[in-house]
């Protein structure tokens, strides 16, 4: 670990830096108490190795929060292999926080040392662009820049964040619950409230995964009459289970063309191939497909049957900070939960290999050592 530090201050003990400054013994030991430690890639593509730095700065409206919890969500692997070309390295990945504040800014208000709370993806906002002024700051014009993970994420024992995107939790919902929710629930349960209306409305919900169980839950919860569609056929019986009114088998194209014109709207949830000709195919005339899901490669689909039918092909990216805590609030009220596996921290490269491999039933969340142990 010391040797760590060093390498990322560019210094070694005992000699001289910037201007004649020595780092003495006493210092030494100053910096290893104030270290943080955590999991980094050190460059693309790379498994995860033990990693530690210095606390960034505490800006005014900054807190910092020691961390307990922190879910694994697909989109941490995606950075890691750079999938979105924005990624820094050395990256400690993470944003899915659940943990106690530890230190506050001096303008910090509502939050103070001590209260749990959780941090999602987005840890701040420039506050200024159209965007944020209007209250959409998820729609930063610089939010490749304001993930949580800037400059170090959740995978490690504290991380900093501005106190505007760091969310009290309710007393009693688990932490592991709370993380999972703050990623993966945001995502599904912002595009579902804004269509749900009044009339019952027919939703496809294309994935029964990280993402699609938990849009199953909600989607029942705001009352659309909902199938579920996955290539796993053996997903049927816990699909219904969690709320789904039918289930289909998406790959069964004998089975889409029968579902023509059956659907209002597909929330596609995945991160796998699928025929999205077929699948368009199955929305009624000015029917919708919202991308909360990452296809693996550019998808393709017959430009005609959106003019035809009037269907539109949209996306749907997180919420803004009312709509996060009204989901938490609607989650704990209607009691919709995902299903999770703990792993400890240090068994991270394990839960990234097992959530590749598609076996995570259907979130991990990584729990830190010292919680884990009960210290």
């Amino acid at each position: 670990m010391l040797t760590t530090i060093f390498e990322h201050f560019s210094l070694s003990p005992g000699k001289n830096h910037r201007g004649g400054r020595t780092i003495r013994n006493s210092s030494v030991e100053v910096l290893l108490k104030e270290a943080i430690s955590g999991y980094a890639a050190k460059a693309l593509g790379q498994e995860l190795e033990q990693f530690s730095y210095m606390p960034p700065r505490l800006k005014d409206y900054d807190v910092r929060v020691s961390v307990t919890h922190c879910g694994l969500c697909f989109s941490d692997i995606h950075a890691i292999d750079d999938y979105y070309g924005i990624t820094t390295f050395p990256f400690v990945p993470g944003h899915e926080i659940v943990g106690h504040v530890s230190e506050v800014g001096s303008a910090v208000s509502g939050l103070k040392k001590g209260d749990r709370v959780g941090i999602g993806w987005q840890g701040r906002s420039c506050m200024q662009c159209e965007w944020c002024v209007k209250g959409d700051e998820h729609l930063c014009t610089d939010i490749d820049k304001m993930g949580v993970w800037t400059p170090y994420g959740g995978f490690s024992s504290s991380t900093t964040a501005d106190s505007r995107f760091v969310y009290s939790l309710p007393a009693s919902m688990p932490s592991e619950v709370a993380a999972v929710l703050l990623c993966a629930g945001i995502a599904v349960y912002s595009p579902l409230r804004s269509w749900a209306t009044e009339r019952r409305r027919k939703i496809g919900i294309v994935g029964v995964g990280g993402l699609g169980h938990l849009a199953i839950q909600f989607a029942h919860a705001l009352d659309y009459e909902v199938t579920a569609l996955s290539s796993s056929p053996d997903k049927e019986g816990e699909a219904l289970a969690l709320g789904a009114d039918h289930f289909l088998v998406a790959r069964d194209k004998t089975i889409l063309r029968q579902m023509k014109f059956s659907f209002d709207m597909l929330l596609y949830t995945g991160h796998g191939n699928n025929d999205f000709t077929s699948l368009l195919r199955t929305l009624k005339k000015n029917g919708k497909l919202l991308m909360v899901g990452f296809p693996p490669q550019p998808f393709a689909f017959e430009p005609v049957d959106l003019v035809v039918y009037q269907l539109s092909v949209a996306g749907s990216f997180l919420g803004n900070r009312t709509i996060m805590r009204e989901m938490l609030a609607f989650a704990q009220e209607r009691g919709i939960k995902p299903k999770v596996e703990l792993m400890p921290m240090s068994q991270v490269n394990e839960a990234i290999r097992r959530v590749k491999e598609g076996k995570a039933r259907y979130r991990i969340v990584l729990v830190n050592d010292s919680e884990s142990s009960g210290t």
